[in-house]
């Protein structure tokens, strides 16, 4: 089926922040900066229903992302989906890179549906993920040099952990497979596995391999919190960053195609309120930490 839709608007889901599984701009954050990271997690929601929509073309969807993308920059005409956000950029004088950058993902997403290895999939992240963190890093104003690469790797983990509770729902409604074809081959999988109520012992290796390789992005990211100037940035960040372990560990014993990993609103109060409560004990010798990345060396 092919419909035309003429704007983003006519191609949302109705899909919101409080449908993620990681929160997004939760009272944590300063309401000073809220509403320029719920105005960006509007404008990318609008580019990824158009991308994920079952109901156009390839080309329709480049076109719909091209749209808003032209009308965030100015280079085209306004539309409802890019104003709050451009306004928002106006006022703090950002650029609309991490935006853009997201929408590039989202045009990889119109025209590729599967991944050979795990760098293919990497780089899939740094335009689908890693934009969303640098933005509301930048939107604190901390400093790039000492944050970004952190926060790469827990958006990278974030979007692979999504990815694979997903993996039987994109693959049926979608036909997209973002698990590499690679890993897949090393353990005797198929695509056509990820189709099944429920996985095989070949799909569970593959998804357990996925998800220690995911486990060591969150390693990697877990000194961010620590490097944050902003307090209530800091325990958001340790918030998500707990939750995103439990997710991944979950994955290593439960089977995403028959079982829920997802965590229940109890769990994952209790789970963000440990990343919350460790980062407020490290709080006071987080100079130690700074001073450590600083000099190259694993604090």
């Amino acid at each position: 089926m092919s419909t035309t839709l003429e704007t983003a608007t006519a191609a949302r889901s109705g899909k919101g922040a409080r449908d993620e599984n990681f929160p997004v701009a939760s009272h944590l954050i300063h309401p000073r900066h809220r509403g320029a990271i719920l105005s960006f997690y509007d404008f990318v929601r609008a580019g990824d229903d158009v991308a994920d929509h079952t109901g156009l073309s390839p080309e329709r969807k480049l076109e719909l992302l091209d749209g808003l993308a032209d009308a965030l920059t100015g280079a085209g005409p306004a539309d409802p989906e890019a104003a709050p956000l451009k306004a928002e950029l106006a006022a703090r004088g950002l650029p609309p890179l991490h935006a853009l950058e997201l929408l590039d993902a989202f045009r990889m997403d119109a025209r590729k549906t599967r991944y050979a290895d795990w760098d293919e999939l990497i780089h899939y992240c740094r335009y689908s993920a890693m934009p969303v963190g640098r933005y509301v890093l930048d939107v604190h104003g901390e400093d790039p040099a000492r944050v970004w690469a952190a926060s790469d790797a827990i958006c990278a983990a974030l979007q692979i952990v999504n990815h694979l509770q997903d993996c039987g729902k994109d693959f049926r409604d979608l036909d997209r497979v973002y698990v590499p074809q690679d890993a897949l081959e090393r353990h005797g999988a198929s695509v056509a596995m990820l189709g099944e109520a429920k996985a095989t012992p070949q799909l569970r290796a593959v998804i357990r391999e996925l998800a220690e390789r995911t486990l060591t992005l969150l390693d990697a990211g877990a000194v961010l919190p620590d490097l944050i100037d902003d307090l209530r940035l800091s325990l958001e960040i340790a918030a998500i960053h707990r939750l995103a372990v439990v997710l991944c560990r979950g994955l290593l014993e439960r089977d995403p195609l028959s079982e829920k990993v997802h965590h229940g609103k109890a769990a994952f109060a209790l789970t963000a309120l440990g990343g919350i409560t460790s980062t407020l004990a490290r709080r006071p010798f987080r100079g130690r930490t700074v001073r450590a990345q600083r000099a190259g060396a694993r604090p």
